[in-house]
């Protein structure tokens, strides 16, 4: 497993019952988690000291309960900020587990010694894109939520990134990755955080199952005669790692290069054990 255990603004307290216990920054959240299926004691103080619990519905969904929380607030990992904000579906706008990720192919672009042109899609608030463009790249940025990209672009700002060369695009991703190829254009790296489901920004449908295997058929197209890294999320429980690794054996075979895939995850601090949060899929260049 690939553990985000670098972080100094962000931990996962405690687990129990189907929920978490966070703290971001010096604010402490209670989400659900689909893994935690243990039912332990609730002994840790800060499940009675939390600032926001986001209680799920029976009926699907849910929504926040606050308790002195800001609307907004900023953590930071290595020189990078983020800015937090809860929303619906539980979530704030960052899955720390990808600090994993952004640990990883940051250093592969600082080791590059040469221009690396990365292409994120579904990148949501930005944190794959931060930390590829502090490393030195040169990033394209593609989400089909405008909101997402406006929020990415917060953060650039809120790192230092705001002149950074950062091209952001509102679009659906298969379209965008489309339209680079008959364009000619070419990426040396190439990062996905695909939802398990989705609408695109003129109600396509998109299902991971379904879809995940030709996008990466059709990105395989844009990548440059030397790729450097292809970097596959995965939040659908459906997607083993071994799923990951096999896509992208297949579709980047003409390349020289190697895949490992494995689960993400998160130190928990009252246990010490690691919370699993989905899997990654790693092509890299030999």
């Amino acid at each position: 497993m690939w553990i985000a255990d670098g972080w100094k603004d962000y931990e996962v307290i405690d687990t129990a019952s189907g929920e978490k216990l966070e703290r971001w920054g010096k604010y402490i959240l209670v989400r659900p988690d689909p893994q935690v299926i243990w039912d332990t004691p609730k002994a840790n103080k800060g499940w009675k000291k939390k600032n926001g619990h986001y209680h799920r519905s029976a009926k699907g969904g849910g929504e926040w309960e606050f308790f002195d929380l800001p609307q907004q607030w900023t953590i930071g990992y290595k020189g990078l900020t983020f800015n937090l904000k809860p929303f619906s579906f539980k979530h704030t706008g960052l899955f720390p587990e990808q600090a994993a990720n952004w640990d990883w192919f940051g250093e592969k672009i600082r080791n590059a010694n040469r221009p690396i042109k990365v292409l994120n899609l579904f990148a949501y608030t930005g944190g794959a894109t931060l930390a590829a463009a502090k490393a030195g790249a040169t990033v394209t940025h593609v989400d089909a939520s405008k909101g997402m990209v406006s929020w990415a672009k917060e953060n650039a700002a809120s790192s230092g990134l705001g002149e950074a060369p950062i091209r952001w695009i509102v679009d659906d991703c298969v379209k965008f990755v489309e339209r680079e190829i008959r364009r000619g254009n070419q990426y040396d790296a190439i990062i996905m955080d695909p939802p398990s489901y989705g609408r695109g920004p003129k109600g396509e449908i998109w299902k991971i199952e379904d879809a995940i295997h030709p996008l990466v058929k059709l990105c395989a197209q844009v990548l440059s005669d030397k790729p450097l890294f292809f970097l596959i999320n995965s939040y659908t429980t459906g997607l083993a790692p071994a799923v990951l690794t096999y896509m992208l054996a297949v579709e980047l075979k003409k390349f020289h290069g190697h895949v490992d895939s494995q689960e993400v995850g998160l130190p928990v601090t009252e246990s010490g054990l690691v919370l699993p949060c989905g899997a990654s899929g790693r092509w890299e260049a030999e």
